[in-house]
């Protein structure tokens, strides 16, 4: 009861009328710049950020729930009729949603990605409420031995399974990880990393380095390939909606997306990759219209839609009891929370439940005003698909430089930003990911701190973290993770006979 209760005092404060209109703010702006070519829901959020910043922690999260939910639906728009994912998770739904976009049927298959996104999102969301407040409580008796742990496990999993190369994935773990030492030592109070310069000693503004590698490295992808020949979208002709076979063959695949994005995006070591593609291919051993593969499957959508979305509210459980993201997107959060001095952890629901059960509300809101917003709105979008490189480019820089200095009122840090943006493009030329690089900036400083209180509770006894069973067994999970896919790859090699 105690739960349903602080649920009901989160929908309170959620449904106050300038809750509400942040809340359409947030779903509309969201969808508005995620349906754009390229951006995915990380970038939009990175872009979107400085917006929260005017108002009071509890509206600005309620618009951040919305802008969440936006620019994780604006990314299937892009799969589907232009064929271009918005990020890795959304591959699945590129290889059925455009053909059926080419064969007339993008009403169809953006119906079935919003009502999936609706189905998944809102069964999440009730595991959400009931599962986190019990995770918190768990989360307390938790050492600082273990959370050392369960952060390389997180880091191991994400650097393993990002990108086509382990080597490539730790080398961008390490970069973040050393950005993340920059400024002050919080034990020692010396400088590091900061080469004399007094605006390095606060550390690197995680604003500036999520802006600029993900917002900026974008803009300076779409100048790079200014030259390429543009990509027009597939018009949306007839009724946008599903049939009654549609209905029929959807509301399956709906469930078992669910059922496989929640619990894998929950976990520490999550993520929506891999829900994706296991839904894409449990939907086409169990079709009976295996034919349609490759051509249009409405199944192909609908179940790894929806196991897209319900990743990405899992990744909130983690996020909001152990204050560990385990995506890019769940590390924009993390920076939102950390904007406003509040961290989230085991101790979230106690000290700040006004914010975090307004937050879970708010979840609920957002879900049915994406759905209620972006179905009559579908032809709008698709519009907006047709926006000029150049246009394009020159809005997205525009929005992170206001953005940044908005911020920070410091040339210093757009620079940082431009910086990063940067860095971020060349990373992409060069196959490194991305999403290891923002996680260990952002984690990083936070697994230092647990690192340093296990040495101390143990009187600087490194042993402590293979002696404590938990923290053993989590470090031979990460070390699985780690190992595990060399050993399949090596093993794909050399069964591979040679000519």
């Amino acid at each position: 009861m105690d739960v349903l209760g602080n649920l009901l005092d989160g929908f309170a404060h959620a449904l106050s009328l300038q809750n509400l209109l942040l809340a359409v703010l947030g779903v509309t702006a969201g969808t508005l710049v995620g349906v754009l070519p390229g951006l995915g829901p990380a970038t939009t959020i990175a872009l979107l950020l400085p917006l929260t910043f005017v108002f009071d922690p509890v509206g600005a999260f309620v618009m951040f729930a919305g802008i969440y939910y936006g620019g994780m639906y604006g990314g299937s728009t892009t799969a589907i009729l232009l064929n271009i994912p918005g990020e890795t998770a959304s591959i699945p739904t590129t290889l059925e949603g455009y053909p059926m976009a080419r064969r007339g049927r993008a009403g169809a298959a953006l119906a079935t990605a919003a009502i999936g996104s609706f189905v998944a999102g809102t069964i999440s969301t009730v595991v959400i409420t009931f599962l986190a407040p019990g995770m918190s409580n768990i989360a307390k008796l938790i050492q600082p031995a273990e959370y050392f742990s369960i952060m390389v496990l997180a880091f191991v999993t994400v650097t393993s399974l990002m990108g086509d190369s382990i080597v490539r994935g730790l080398s961008s773990l390490l970069l973040g990880l050393t950005i993340g030492m920059v400024g002050i030592d919080q034990m020692t109070g010396q400088p590091r990393f900061a080469f004399g310069l007094p605006e390095l000693y606060e550390g690197l503004s995680v604003v500036a380095l999520a802006v600029g590698l993900f917002a900026v490295a974008e803009a300076v992808a779409t100048a790079a390939s200014r030259n390429r020949p543009a990509q027009a979208p597939v018009t949306v002709d007839g009724r946008i909606g599903m049939t009654r076979d549609d209905w029929r063959r959807s509301w399956k695949p709906w469930l078992r997306g669910t059922a496989f994005g929640l619990p894998i995006g929950s976990l520490p070591a999550g993520g929506a990759e891999l829900p994706t593609f296991l839904s894409y291919n449990v939907e086409k051993r169990l079709s009976r219209h295996k034919e349609e593969f490759g051509q249009g499957a409405i199944e192909g959508v609908a179940g790894p839609e929806a196991a897209n979305n319900a990743a990405f509210s899992g990744v909130l459980v983690p996020l909001l009891t152990l204050g560990i993201p385990t995506s890019a997107t769940a590390s924009m959060l993390l920076i939102a929370f950390q904007i406003y001095d509040v961290q989230p952890g085991p101790r979230l629901f106690d000290q700040q439940p006004v914010l975090v059960w307004t937050l879970i509300a708010s979840l609920y809101l957002g879900n049915v005003m994406l759905l209620l917003l972006n179905l009559p709105l579908i032809r709008v979008w698709v519009k907006l698909l047709s926006v000029p490189a150049a246009l394009l480019t020159a809005a997205i820089l525009a929005f992170a430089t206001l953005g940044v200095y908005s911020i920070s009122q410091s040339v210093f840090e757009v620079l940082v930003a431009y910086g990063f943006g940067l860095l971020g493009w060349v990373l992409h030329r060069a196959r490194y990911p991305v999403a290891p690089l923002i996680l260990g900036a952002v984690l990083g400083p936070l697994m230092e701190v647990q690192f340093r209180r296990a040495l101390a509770f143990s009187e600087g006894d490194p042993s402590v973290f293979v002696t404590r069973p938990v923290s053993l067994a989590i470090l031979l999970v990460a070390a699985a993770c780690l190992i595990g896919p060399a050993i399949v790859r090596a093993r794909a090699r050399t069964s591979v006979p040679s000519a």
